[in-house]
């Protein structure tokens, strides 16, 4: 976890950690006293250290604690906490999974309009078995990078060349794969006067009809149609403590209760059903991948790992699904979202129209 930033909720792990890194060097000092001595003479025995084997069980005993304790926390993390969780600063982003799952990666750049968008990354390799073209958001991890990717908010040129690259892998029927984590689409003056509006209706157009499959993962942040113009998938699915929502709790707090403080983010966070789980039961991704053990954060290789194998066997599936199949059942999947069926009670009578 990151030394500056802390989850407040996390305050039991926080004195555990210190606890644990005060043992370690207690164990740490005692392994080097032990291999500091001289060899004892042959058929001697080293007399056992008694402190440094207790240091090492309570160590012991701490470490079991402390997982016990994360998982207890984040097993009834409230909405409005796995948010926080969702944009904690040292959270994989895009490049970071990039590294870790694609081989032979070439990124690519510019929308063949007004100029290249850092916000979100595109570029071909390798997941697995796959070739692919990976589509994927960018906040930036230094101060400079996530001003120079407007913390992950993009312009429209980024969706335009989001678009154009995902044209180029349909021409040689290659899969696309789209990390999702955004607060949303860059609000600014410039982005409307350029169509932001417009490039991300066209995205979802266009990625509805596109011939090759599409998976797509919400590794973080899913926030309204920044989100969404990346993410109209075949397969979509959310990270556990990732959220996805039409717009984000501060948003929804500052229309509905005109201010944006503790209670009312809580409130909203909560209204909005935008957990990994809320998004399951109401069917608008199709699958959660655990994380490991205190979120991604605390193990990037082992969050990759599961994400990973979750693309693979997805892009498996897909596969063996021919072109024309994979249009109509992506076209039906999303006219299916928000259907609702209203039943007459028994012995009712049905209403005619005048």
């Amino acid at each position: 976890m990151s030394t500056f930033y802390k989850l407040d909720f996390e305050a039991p792990i926080a004195e555990l950690d210190a606890k644990i890194e005060e043992l370690e060097e207690v164990v740490e000092r005692a392994a080097r006293a032990q291999a500091a001595r001289p060899v004892p003479a042959l058929g001697g025995v080293e007399p056992p250290d008694d402190d440094a084997g207790e240091a090492a069980d309570e160590l012991h005993r701490l470490r079991k604690q402390r997982k016990r304790k994360l998982q207890s926390l984040y097993r009834r993390l409230s909405p409005w906490e796995t948010v926080r969780v969702a944009r904690h600063p040292d959270r994989p982003q895009s490049p970071d999974y990039i590294k870790r799952i694609c081989r032979d990666f070439a990124e690519l750049h510019g929308d063949r309009r007004f100029g290249d968008d850092p916000a979100i990354i595109t570029g071909f390799g390798r997941i697995g078995k796959h070739k692919c073209l990976v589509v994927g958001h960018n906040k930036g991890r230094t101060t400079q990078e996530k001003i120079a990717c407007h913390f992950g908010c993009a312009h429209p040129e980024g969706y335009r060349k989001a678009l154009a690259k995902m044209k180029l892998a349909e021409k040689f029927g290659l899969p696309v794969v789209t990390l999702v984590d955004t607060p949303g689409a860059y609000p600014g003056i410039g982005a409307e006067e350029r169509g932001q509006a417009e490039a991300i209706a066209v995205n979802l157009r266009e990625m509805a009809r596109l011939r090759v499959p599409i998976v797509s993962v919400v590794i973080g942040e899913g926030g309204s149609g920044g989100a969404l113009g990346i993410a109209v998938a075949d397969r979509v699915a959310m990270l556990q403590h990732a959220w996805y929502s039409v717009i984000s709790p501060e948003g929804c707090a500052a229309i509905l209760w005109k201010q944006a403080n503790e209670q009312t983010n809580n409130a909203a966070a909560k209204a909005l059903k935008l957990t990994a789980r809320d998004n399951l039961e109401l069917g608008i991704i199709d699958e959660v991948i655990r994380e490991p053990i205190g979120g991604a954060h605390r193990d990037p290789d082992g969050a990759a790992f599961r994400l990973e194998k979750w693309i693979t066997a997805r892009l498996d599936q897909l596969a063996q699904v021919g072109p024309e199949a994979l249009v109509q059942a992506r076209y039906e999947r999303f006219r299916a979202m928000g259907r609702v069926a209203e039943e007459t009670p028994a012995g009712s009578p049905v209403p005619t129209p005048e």
